[in-house]
């Protein structure tokens, strides 16, 4: 603001002091920024007719099965409770980059928290792409579980939402289970329909296990590491990065 200028009866100019004017503000709490929660994130996902209907079967919720025997483990635990949440994710819900923002990406808090996939049959193949597409975005994966993945046949391929490409896994633990039932039953069938990913190198741990395609959660509890199974391989991952 200028100064006022006035005139003196000598006839010299002088300038009047000007006092600004302060305004009061009202609002003088402290601004904070909400800092994310840094705890495990468990994908569990499924395949065809597990979270929804595929044609006329289902659903049959089979990832579900895996990931109760993870939440039992950690709700046994006084610490890792608050340090962990799990979702059932469908197949269809690891391809396009809209789903994935939705149904991945918005639920990890940010990127210093470790992630784990877990993908059963159509969802083993789709969360194997999953892996190198989070791990590019920035995300550690710490554990990727493939429980009897499928995808690899064209007719599947032609009436199921999955990748054609093989998957390239990214993963600092990958573990591969294959179900081989000495005696098949129909969904084994299902798998040798939709061509069952046969995996030679890559996995951290390959395991080929005397189980239906259909028990996720035998799988996920089979030992593959000495008397540790994948379930408690990830269970020990988080408790020791939180359960300290």
């Amino acid at each position: 603001m200028p100064a006022e200028q006035i005139q003196l009866p000598n006839g010299n100019t002088a300038s009047l002091a000007v006092t600004p004017t302060l305004t009061l503000v009202k609002d003088q709490s402290v601004k904070t920024a909400p800092v994310p929660v840094k705890k495990a994130i468990v994908f569990f996902i499924g395949g065809a007719a597990d979270q929804e209907k595929y044609y006329f079967q289902g659903a049959f919720h089979n990832i579900d099965d895996a990931k109760k025997q993870l939440d039992g483990k950690i709700a046994a635990s006084a610490k890792l409770p608050a340090k962990y949440t799990g979702f059932p994710k469908s197949y269809k819900d690891a391809r396009g980059s809209g789903d994935i923002q939705t149904h991945f990406i918005d639920n990890i808090p940010s990127k210093s928290c470790p992630v784990y996939i877990v993908g059963h049959s159509l969802g083993g193949w789709n969360g194997a792409h999953l892996s190198q597409i989070l791990s590019e975005a920035g995300y550690t994966i710490k554990y990727l579980v493939t429980l009897d993945p499928v995808g690899e046949g064209f007719l599947v391929w032609l009436g199921s939402d999955i990748y054609f490409s093989e998957p390239t896994p990214v993963a600092e633990t990958w573990i591969n289970i294959r179900a081989n039932a000495s005696t098949p039953d129909q969904s084994d069938g299902v798998a040798e329909f939709g061509e069952r990913w046969m995996i030679e190198s890559g996995p951290t741990i390959n395991k080929t296990i005397d189980r239906h395609h259909a028990s996720a959660d035998w799988m996920f509890i089979e030992p593959v590491q000495g008397t540790k199974s994948a379930c408690d391989l990830i269970f020990d991952s988080i408790n020791g990065i939180f359960g300290q």
